[in-house]
């Protein structure tokens, strides 16, 4: 068709496919997910369910969801993805951390109006970053770098992100220590490899999903989400759009309308829940009647 646009790859891709790998409740993300705290922080932790997931999926953050964060030990880690130079992620993380704060405070009864002290899990924040910056391996960020005026000396507060560049060489520490890691930066460099090469989208994503197949990267994972993976890579979704049309219409019925559009993109049905805010069992039930109806 001559007024038929090409199909466009998600920018938030790498974004959603680093969430879909380490940050699901089944057993195999878990184990990855374990690997990788393990290879962040030198540690040889065996058991994945201490890890426990809090990450910030609600509808009513729809604008403001991160990647991945759990609770381990005495400690609240965040995980982001971050596909170009963003040198707000201290800022960023301090927002998210305030939200997760909120959270734990809520869960465990605790109310910062005591007159005792009240005692948090110490915040741990890593940014793992794809992008034309390559240099250091690790970086630091300050948000104390994004204040206004003159520091006082008596002044002493901070909040840093620690920048992971990712790169698609098994020689890399951290990649080392961490396969699951290394196959998924190898798959995006698979992508964008592909298209520098003078595939369209569509074909750059579907060959790097084959490739990763051929080498059983992570596993059997893109032989049994090959679809799931190609819609999230492929498919966009205007969250902004969304949520006015929401409001203005009816959530509930705009909300299953949407889920039945994304349904048909191929939309990854657990993002099709968080993106819209209906339960995944409705989700599903959908998905059941427009597989019945094709």
């Amino acid at each position: 068709m001559e007024n038929e646009v090409a199909p466009t790859i998600n920018r938030e891709y790498k974004d959603r496919l680093f969430k879909f790998i380490f940050g699901k409740d089944t057993e195999q993300s878990k184990r990855w997910r374990l690997q990788l705290y393990n290879a962040l922080n030198g540690t040889n932790i065996t058991d994945a369910d201490a890890l426990v997931i809090n990450t910030i999926e609600n509808v009513l953050f729809i604008s403001m969801h991160n990647d991945i964060s759990f609770i381990f030990d005495t400690e609240m880690n965040l995980y982001e993805e971050q596909s170009s130079w963003n040198p707000n992620m201290p800022l960023r993380g301090f927002i998210y951390f305030s939200i997760l704060y909120q959270k734990y405070l809520v869960k465990n009864k605790m109310t910062i109006l005591s007159t005792q002290k009240v005692m948090i899990p110490r915040p741990r924040f890593f940014v793992f970053y794809h992008g034309k910056e390559t240099e250091p391996e690790t970086i630091k960020l300050k948000l104390s770098d994004s204040f206004l005026g003159e520091p006082r000396d008596e002044e002493q507060f901070e909040w840093t992100a620690t920048v992971l560049n990712l790169r698609p060489d098994e020689n890399v520490p951290l990649n080392k220590n961490c396969t699951p890691l290394y196959h998924y930066t190898k798959f995006i460099s698979m992508i964008t490899a592909n298209i520098a090469a003078g595939m369209d989208n569509q074909k750059a994503v579907e060959t790097a999903v084959d490739e990763a197949i051929k080498q059983e990267l992570l596993g059997d994972f893109f032989k049994v989400n090959k679809a799931e993976v190609i819609g999230m890579c492929m498919t966009e979704f205007d969250e902004e759009l969304a949520i006015n049309t929401w409001r203005q219409d009816g959530r509930t019925e705009k909300a299953i309308e949407t889920a039945v559009n994304m349904l048909k993109k191929n939309y990854p049905t657990s993002d099709i829940s968080e993106i819209t805010g209906l339960p995944l069992e409705k989700v599903l039930e959908l998905q059941k009647e427009s597989t019945v109806q094709a």
